[in-house]
């Protein structure tokens, strides 16, 4: 109850913040655009611990290996697409993309983590393009060794903490052995083939981490914001400190806030998931076709 209450607490002043930097950026004189940081209160010690762990670019997934389709996106944009405004344009598309198709599977399996194989085969039938789904499993999948490596012997040692990271944990360790042991396509009885695909799985580790919604969310979008800038850094399309300061900027911070609150109180369900970007798919699905590339299909 105290954390349903605490995680409540949160969202609020997520949407709060949301709103104070939309009301700066319309007029500055208005009302200082700072966002204060979490307080005590909000996020414990504990908690901001195993967050700074998962959003740590050493975690090993390979998410860096991927471009997200910005490799496609700039071999079929050539000119204008090689400068900062363009790629903020992308940028955003790529946001919106992730929060319409993916969030709402992030939520599902923090919420409910004993679905997990029916959110994997969900979101496998939902995925169109065949280089994100790609992406996805190879992620996802390494997840799932990351947890069964590093992080539940820790989680072990400090108990459970609630009932939804018990049930979480079990889902984890049963989808796991599903893996190592699933044939390679479903047999004649038509038995379940796990794909492991990222965004519900790392619903479902944050839930067995006993972490708050709200920050599970902020944390995979900015994961994903931070995987493109890498690649645009590799690209030669930002530069090191260009890149910090996209990541720093109030309007990106701003636009997850957003995002966040939205999706959060839409309360939209998976079966209400899909792409709002359908060249999002065009591009990284063209990305198999570019003769010479850097990052992985």
């Amino acid at each position: 109850m105290n954390g349903d209450a605490a995680e409540e607490v949160a969202d609020l002043e997520r949407q709060l913040e949301a709103a104070k930097a939309r009301l700066a950026a319309q007029n500055p004189s208005t009302i200082s655009p700072t966002i204060k940081a979490p307080t005590s209160s909000a996020t414990s010690p504990s908690r901001l611990h195993t967050l700074f762990l998962l959003s740590d670019s050493a975690l090993p997934l390979g998410s860096f290996a991927f471009s997200a389709g910005l490799e496609s996106f700039l071999a079929h944009h050539p000119k204008p697409a090689h400068n900062a405004a363009f790629f903020s344009r992308f940028l955003a598309l790529s946001l919106s993309s992730l929060a319409s198709l993916s969030l709402p599977y992030v939520i599902a399996g923090f919420n409910d983590p004993s679905q997990l194989e029916d959110l994997d085969n969900d979101f496998d039938a939902s995925t169109t393009c065949t280089v994100a789904r790609r992406a996805s499993v190879k992620q996802g999948r390494a997840l799932v060794t990351v947890w069964e490596r590093s992080f539940r012997a820790q989680f072990k040692v400090d108990g459970y903490q609630d009932e939804r990271a018990e049930t979480a944990h079990r889902a984890l360790k049963e989808f796991g052995l599903a893996l190592k042991t699933a044939p390679d396509s479903l047999d004649e009885f038509g038995s379940f083939v796990p794909n492991g695909h990222l965004p519900p799985l790392f619903g479902i580790v944050c839930a067995a981490l006993s972490m708050h919604l709200s920050e599970v969310l902020y944390m995979y979008l900015l994961n994903h914001v931070k995987t493109i800038i890498s690649a645009a850094i590799r690209a030669s399309v930002l530069g090191p400190y260009q890149a910090q300061g996209v990541l720093a900027s109030e309007g990106l911070r701003a636009r997850i806030s957003t995002i966040i609150s939205k999706e959060m109180s839409s309360k939209r369900s998976t079966d209400e998931a899909g792409q709002s970007v359908p060249t999002m798919d065009i591009w990284g699905g063209r990305h198999e076709i570019i003769y010479s590339r850097i990052f992985n299909s």
